[in-house]
């Protein structure tokens, strides 16, 4: 038995040393393999180190030439550029087996990029415009240069600092490898020496095993016993199989109150309130645990002086090889505070003024407050334990849950103070746009979502409102610069076609044709003031009015247009406030206000046009863009026609948008009413649904009631020949040989310019006096008040008429012409101008002369 046993210690010995000597050979390979990273290591640190250098002395090159200009820093600006290249190039390619670095590799490379475009940027200033361009480069270049070196260098240092922990993770690794290595070495000799000299006295040790097994085995339970004893934070407590206590350790004693020669014996149900012994608590306790193996519960237990307190636990079954079950080990935590947490949470929940929902990483719903009970019309316990996607849809649980290249963590992270705008969705199925914070929160169940959910419906109304007014507004610019371009042409054609209609006779062939002409460029004139009302371009001579005045004036041509199956209703206020408008301007929204009503009442109905005097409050004007709160005076236009749905009434107020025939309207009528309003200082609403008619009310500012009203005037004054010296400045060719044929025919002595250089030569020249100048507002080199300031010094005596299709803020502001200056509008015909002419030039005072100073 013995030699036996000596033989397999020798062959035990031989095996041993060849197993050392293939580990060695193993781990001296692996040493090697653990260097070479050591090395690998250092070259990335080295190239991050150029990189940040590189960087450095570009950053130093573009602001030396900043400051010098010499064509040295630009050399170099465009080494330190292929240099930080290279580096960056090296380190993206010892970094390929390092996803942390190469991560942070993209925004790296962003900050080159933008330090290289600052670079280029100053460079390219310094260069453009000498020492000139050295502030412009600084206040361009310099801050925005030294926020992005600022980011750059944090970003190569975190990589560098990740790069030396991963170093000295390598250094620790290739010196255990090595050392390793060593004591496998000395280890495997000594124990093939050792394995050789134990042969002696296995047989004695065979004796003793047990014995050291037992006192193993004793040592084990003690520093068992002495750990169990040495936790104060939890109670560690050992059931017997019908949950009697086996022991009982200070943790237990602590939470308790009770000492183990207490409870020694007793079932652990003492510890249970009276109700929960009755329901039967802990012996369901006790199988679900032997039925599951574990089992986890929260509750509450009594203490010895009577008093409850939580506790969270785990119940663990405890069983033989055999599988009979032993008993149960207890594990239990007084989570008194953190349920004092919890309840400190709960009530800063039910305190917010949104909604408020906690969401797991799962997407199930944990808890919400009252808010959001009325929020989305739920009770709370129709909600917990719900998925998210029962309230949000769409976007809120894939924006939480991990995806499996992210954890919850990243996913939340990357949300966290944004505002996520998406579309909750009601108990009873409808949808309604919010706005989502979201903020995490770390529970003992892993980090939860608080998300704060706040209903965004007045806030996109407001925006749609703003959108579709910027859109009005653009289309209005588009249809002002249209409408300018045409006037000219206009001019030339009404100029002509007046000219010949006065030199034919009443019985000539062409005459008829020439009438067509005529009335086709009325027609387009028309067309034109339409569109510069609602592009708010048309200049407006504004009066202080009284409304009621202006529609009893239409309401005989408003009976004519609307025919007898109509009913008129005028319902006038008799205290009705002064507003101050353009008194055919308003004429022209109530012709056209009714004119659309009529074509909505194809079959007969009633037209009601009442005024009234209202208080815009702070609200309505809030939830109605571009309304200013105050007193207003209404108009309501009002019929029993057909009405709009909301897609009719999204477009009405836009240029050429008609649900009439072709042919049967141009679609500007109520783009003009627009136009009009805004102009005025007003607002226009409309109120319609299908199949119940339609309301316009148009709310225009009240003015003071002290102002003198100045009623409409109808008269009409003839044309009178004149005498005088006038001198014409218009840039269109074709435009100012027709406005000077118009006014030499009806006697006065033309001088004519194409532009402001000229005409300033023709008044330095001539040597008589001028008595007026006619000159267009807009022209390219100066404009037409200008023209008049400079000319005003040589001839303070010549007045001015200003012509013009359109309105800029050099003789208007916000379209309203300012006091004192003379204008006419474009297009206007020979006998318009001749009159305006001649009311300029009879004027006693000097109305359009400009005074010398700043405009």
């Amino acid at each position: 038995m013995v030699n036996r046993k000596l033989y397999l210690a020798f062959g035990s010995a031989i095996l041993a040393l060849l197993f050392v000597g293939a580990i060695s050979y193993r781990d001296i390979a692996v040493s090697r393999e653990s260097a070479r990273w050591v090395r690998h290591s250092h070259e990335v640190i080295e190239n991050l180190q150029d990189l940040l250098s590189s960087m450095e002395s570009l950053e130093s090159s573009y602001r030396g030439f900043l400051l010098t200009g010499k064509e040295t820093y630009f050399e170099s600006y465009s080494a330190g550029i292929v240099s930080a290249e290279k580096a960056e190039a090296a380190v993206r390619n010892l970094t390929v087996d390092n996803r942390e670095q190469q991560r942070r590799l993209p925004a790296l490379e962003t900050l080159i990029r933008q330090k290289i475009q600052v670079g280029d940027m100053v460079i390219g200033l310094r260069r453009a415009k000498g020492s000139e361009a050295e502030a412009a480069a600084a206040a361009a270049g310099n801050g925005r240069g030294q926020q992005i070196m600022a980011q750059f260098q944090g970003a190569v240092h975190e990589m560098q600092d990740d790069e030396l922990k991963l170093l000295l993770l390598r250094n620790v690794d290739a010196n255990r490898r090595l050392g390793q290595t060593n004591v496998i070495i000395v280890l495997g000799t000594v124990l093939g020496v050792l394995i050789a000299v134990a042969a002696g006295w296995s047989v004695q040790r065979d004796n003793s095993r047990r014995g050291l097994a037992e006192e193993a085995l004793r040592e084990s339970e003690d520093k068992y016993r002495m750990l169990v004893q040495g936790v104060q934070d939890y109670g560690i407590v050992m059931l017997g199989p019908r949950g009697e206590f086996v022991s009982w350790n200070p943790g237990a004693e602590r939470m308790t109150g009770c000492t183990y020669e207490e409870i020694a014996g007793h079932n652990f149900s003492r510890f249970f309130s009276p109700v929960d012994i009755e329901r039967g608590r802990p012996q369901e306790i006790l199988r679900m645990a032997a039925e599951s193996g574990r089992y986890e519960e929260q509750g509450m237990r009594m203490r010895k002086d009577g008093s409850s307190f939580p506790v969270r636990a785990t119940f663990t079954a405890l069983r033989d090889p055999v599988g009979n079950l032993q008993g149960f080990s207890v594990i239990s935590r007084d989570v008194s505070k953190s349920t004092a947490s919890e309840a400190k949470y709960r009530g800063l929940l039910e305190a917010a003024p949104d909604a408020m929902v906690v969401v797991n990483q799962g997407g199930q719903i944990v808890l919400l407050n009252v808010q959001a009970e009325k929020q989305f019309g739920y009770n709370r316990d129709e909600l917990v334990g719900q998925e998210v996607k029962r309230i949000v849809p769409e976007g809120f649980a894939e924006r939480l849950i991990a995806d499996g290249t992210r954890t919850a963590a990243e996913a939340l992270a990357q949300q966290i103070g944004m505002g996520i705008d998406l579309y909750g969705r009601r108990k009873n199925g409808s949808d309604f746009p919010i706005e989502i914070m979201l903020s995490p929160l770390e529970s003992a169940e892993g980090i939860l979502v608080t998300a704060a959910i706040r209903d965004i419906t007045e806030r996109k109304h407001m925006e749609q409102m703003l959108r579709q007014a910027q859109k009005m507004e653009a289309v209005g610019q588009l249809a002002g610069g249209v409408a300018h371009d045409f006037n000219n042409l206009l001019g030339v054609i009404l100029g002509y076609s007046d000219l010949l209609l006065e030199r034919l006779g009443t019985n000539d062939s062409q005459r008829k044709d020439i009438e067509e002409i005529q009335k086709a460029g009325v027609r387009a004139a028309l067309l034109t003031r339409q569109l510069l009302a609602f592009s708010r371009k048309q200049v407006l001579q504004p009066k202080v009015l009284d409304l009621n005045e202006v529609v009893a004036g239409a309401e005989t041509l408003l009976r004519r247009l609307i025919g007898e199956n109509i009913e008129l209703l005028v319902i006038p206020n008799a205290t009705l406030g002064r507003v101050k408008a353009d008194s055919g301007q308003l004429e022209q929204i109530i012709i056209n206000l009714a004119v659309n009503a009529r074509d909505a009442m194809p079959a007969g109905g009633k037209l009601t046009i009442e005024t009234s005097n209202v208080e815009l409050d702070e609200q309505y004007a809030a939830q109605h863009a571009s309304t200013l709160p105050g007193q207003h005076v209404m108009l309501a236009v009002t019929d029993t026609g057909c009405g709009m749905d909301a897609k009719t009434k999204a477009h009405i107020f836009e240029p050429f948008f008609t649900t009439k025939e072709f042919g049967k309207g141009t679609g500007l009528g109520l783009a003009t009413v627009y136009g009009i309003v805004k102009q005025s200082g007003g607002s226009v609403w409309v109120y319609t649904e299908p199949g119940l008619g339609t309301t316009f009310k148009i709310y225009l500012p009240c003015v003071s009631p002290l102002v003198e009203i100045v009623s409409p005037s109808d008269k009409v004054e003839k044309v009178d020949r004149g005498s005088q010296t006038i001198l014409i400045v218009e840039d269109d060719a074709a435009l100012l040989q027709v406005t000077r044929r118009s006014l030499e025919d009806v006697g006065y002595a033309i001088l004519a310019a194409r532009s402001p250089a000229q005409a300033i030569d023709i008044s330095e020249s001539h040597q008589g006096p001028i008595n007026l100048m006619v000159t267009d507002v807009i022209m390219p080199g100066m404009s037409g008040d200008r023209l008049a300031i400079h000319l005003s010094v040589l001839r303070p005596e010549m007045k001015v008429l200003y012509v013009s299709g359109y309105t800029d803020d050099t003789i208007v502001h916000h379209g309203v012409l300012e006091p004192g200056l003379a204008f006419l509008q474009k297009p206007f015909s020979p006998k318009t101008l001749a009159r305006k002419v001649g009311e300029v030039l009879t004027t006693p005072l000097p109305v359009a002369i400009l005074s010398t100073g700043d405009k």
